[in-house]
């Protein structure tokens, strides 16, 4: 930061402006109050995090591109794939009720705050989510060890991926439900990805397809 000075003063008066209140305190409670050493100087206590719903992702002018996690219970591979799905302009992320990661401190930190400009629902019964968006007309693609290469597959069009908990990956249910099992082709013995990597090859393979059929 080249002067700390001016860019504290210009957010507090960005604070001011908005009507929030603020104080100035120690270092020593400013390490209390986020829990880290590495605060850079600004602590914000913020509302609990407000999930959206699936029609909520699914306003929109352009063909929708959503994430579905199945299980996921990382925070850090939520709070990865959250900045990721944001970076790319997904329209949102679905996640089950059970058995996986909700919106927490940590995901807040590892998205670098991209939470707060994510939609992110949460669905009862995931399988039963697929089935209605198909009826919507979304192309739902499973994320698999074994399926046909991202790189034949048409993403111009409305599509959903479906990626799998880190251990077991996605339940057997939740993948019949899927129009097709898509995999990232490797070039070497390895079996997986990380799921938050491989989230990234596959949006921006699908962003890729698309800012080239606008260019058309």
């Amino acid at each position: 930061m080249k002067n700390p000075g001016s860019y504290f003063l210009s957010l507090v008066k960005q604070v001011e402006d908005r009507g929030i209140r603020y104080s100035f305190e120690s270092e020593e409670n400013l390490r209390r109050l986020s829990g880290t050493k590495k605060h850079q100087g600004v602590v914000f206590d913020i509302q609990e995090y407000r999930y959206s719903s699936v029609e909520e992702i699914l306003e929109s002018k352009t063909p929708p591109l959503i994430v579905i996690l199945d299980q996921i219970q990382d925070p850090h591979n939520l709070g990865a794939i959250v900045r990721t799905s944001v970076g790319a302009g997904a329209n949102g992320i679905i996640i089950p009720k059970d058995k996986s990661v909700k919106v927490t401190e940590t995901v807040v930190k590892v998205s670098a705050g991209t939470v707060f400009r994510a939609k992110i629902a949460i669905v009862t019964n995931l399988a039963r989510t697929i089935e209605e968006l198909k009826e919507r007309g979304v192309w739902v693609y499973a994320s698999d060890v074994n399926g046909t290469p991202i790189y034949e597959e048409d993403f111009t069009l409305p599509t959903a991926f479906v990626f799998g908990n880190e251990g077991e990956g996605i339940r057997r249910l939740v993948k019949e439900k899927c129009d097709r099992v898509l995999t990232i082709p490797m070039e070497n013995d390895i079996d997986s990805l990380n799921v938050s990597v491989s989230v990234g090859i596959v949006l921006f393979e699908a962003v890729r397809q698309r800012r080239m059929k606008r260019a058309e």
